[in-house]
């Protein structure tokens, strides 16, 4: 490939480093999550390793093009201009971007020794998958690039032209201060969702009968259907409706 184009970030004009589109990498990352959650609760569930390999494979290139070639010819970067291309374009500092994603590269490569070449099932594997999920999470639905804020730890002086403005100093807008009533929501939503959830695990089930786990039963008629069975989901079949 000519060299010319090998290089990381867009020279705009009106700033003075290379920049990225935050549209574009929010979208690519939402996709990526999309794909990552999908391939491990099929692997969590079913038991089937195969499609989280080809994940990992394609997680791995994308982010080789990403690092070491460009990101304007990253595929799941295009993907994502693809969907915000009617948006305006909300320009951040590149530099961040690469430390963040040179992280996710790590991961990625590890990721891949693991489970394609070695095809090793463990606790790390679920470690490194969890983590991916959670970048990719909070980078998609929120906008918080986790690698960006650690690359701001090592070179707080060389940031600039984050995402939503953070790395400069400024006073919230009233909108996005909170009331103390909304405080109060806000608690008493997390003290009922995290009570709610202890009571489902753990309360007697002779208590509250609600609370006890469904049981199999062997001897219930299933019939399973002719398109569950075609598919190979017949065993999942009778397990989602209480028998076997």
């Amino acid at each position: 490939m000519n060299s010319s184009h090998i290089y990381f970030g867009e020279r705009v004009s009106g700033y003075d480093i290379p920049v990225l589109n935050e549209r574009e990498v929010r979208a690519s990352a939402g996709i990526l999550f999309l794909f990552s959650l999908t391939s491990f609760l099929h692997a969590w569930l079913i038991g089937d390793f195969n499609p989280i390999k080809v994940f990992v494979t394609v997680f791995m290139l994308d982010f080789i093009v990403r690092v070491f070639i460009n990101p304007k010819y990253s595929p799941t970067l295009l993907l994502g201009r693809l969907f915000v291309s009617h948006q305006d374009v909300e320009y951040v500092g590149a530099a961040q971007k690469r430390f963040a994603w040179a992280l996710g590269l790590a991961l990625s490569v590890v990721m891949f020794a693991l489970v394609v070449v070695g095809d090793v099932i463990g606790p790390i594997n679920l470690f490194l998958c969890l983590t991916c999920l959670t970048l990719l999470f909070f980078e998609s639905a929120f906008g918080i690039c986790i690698g960006c804020r650690l690359y701001g730890l090592f070179y707080r002086s060389k940031v600039s032209h984050c995402s939503g403005g953070i790395c400069e100093a400024r006073k919230k807008e009233t909108i996005q201060q909170f009331s103390s009533l909304q405080l109060l929501i806000l608690s008493f939503s997390a003290v009922l969702v995290i009570g709610g959830s202890v009571a489902f695990l753990w309360w007697p089930s002779d208590i509250l009968p609600i609370f006890a786990d469904r049981k199999l039963e062997p001897n219930k008629d299933c019939d399973v259907p002719e398109w569950a069975e075609k598919i190979g989901h017949g065993d999942m079949y009778r397990l989602h409706h209480g028998c076997l």
